[in-house]
């Protein structure tokens, strides 16, 4: 009886609909003049790579520093796991970021630091709980998650970009965010390189169950990761659907944007999330 009413629950708790971790609606964003985001609305859900694409200027970056407040929106609300980001006082949006990750075009390492300090930094910082030992192991299994155990007491200046790239990603994920925002992660990276990147945006999705914003221009990096996609045009959603949908399309803008953006390498497989 108990394991008839145990399956009931599980196959239930399967048909719910995905619950969204972040829901912007009617978001707008100008400066001097100049309307960068109009009236835009989006959901992320629960464990998805939502990927954004769009042109240089479409408001894609402008996009995630308005869902965590390093912008301030005009106009519009944002919800991240349910709270108004827009109406958070100081101390509410600090406990908020602690559970967002973000890695940025320039990763941004502190080049004073070895790459075990500058994972340390932000992991006693964030949970101040925990003893050496934990620490370090903890410190251990992110740059292993990211293929870099050999690095711990190397300087940033000793890695390539890529391998700087992977160990700000190992910066992030060691404090266990819920949610990782992604801005161009491949951008400058060769085509192995970029692909790799991908592959460990998947990796993290699976080991530590984020939920991911991925704006890129980089149309392998969208197939590699993506299980779903948004392009940006002029500030709104121009359109959404899988990457399939995305290649077949007939609209004109899409298929410029796809049209001379093959695949970086062979290795660059379309992914379902």
């Amino acid at each position: 009886m108990e394991q008839e009413i145990s399956n009931i629950a599980r196959e239930a708790t399967a048909a719910l609909p995905p619950k969204p971790v972040i829901e912007v609606k009617n978001l707008r964003k100008g400066f001097d003049k100049v309307e960068v985001l109009r009236d835009l609305s989006l959901q992320l859900f629960e464990n998805e790579n939502l990927v954004v694409l769009g042109k240089s200027g479409s408001g894609k970056s402008v996009l995630i520093k308005c869902m965590v407040r390093l912008l301030r929106a005009d106009a519009g609300t944002i919800r991240i796991f349910g709270e108004n980001v827009q109406e958070m006082n100081d101390r509410e949006l600090a406990e908020l970021r602690v559970k967002i990750g973000f890695l940025f075009q320039r990763g941004a390492l502190y080049d004073s630091m070895t790459i075990r300090e500058n994972l340390e930094f932000p992991l006693v910082r964030i949970k101040k709980y925990l003893s050496r030992k934990e620490i370090d192991a903890k410190i251990e299994e992110a740059l292993e998650n990211v293929g870099l155990s050999d690095t711990i007491n190397k300087m940033p200046s000793q890695l390539s970009g890529g391998m700087r790239k992977r160990a700000s990603l190992a910066r992030t994920i060691v404090v266990d965010p819920m949610i990782m925002l992604y801005d161009e992660p491949t951008t400058g990276l060769d085509p192995v390189t970029s692909d790799e990147i991908s592959m460990l945006i998947n990796n993290v999705k699976k080991k530590y169950n984020t939920s991911s914003v991925i704006i890129t221009h980089d149309i392998a990096c969208a197939r590699a990761t993506g299980d779903r996609v948004i392009m940006l045009n002029e500030g709104e959603v121009h359109m959404e659907g899988t990457i399939r949908s995305f290649e077949q399309s007939s609209d004109p803008l899409i298929q410029s944007f796809f049209k001379f953006r093959e695949p970086s390498s062979a290795k660059a497989q379309p992914h379902h999330g």
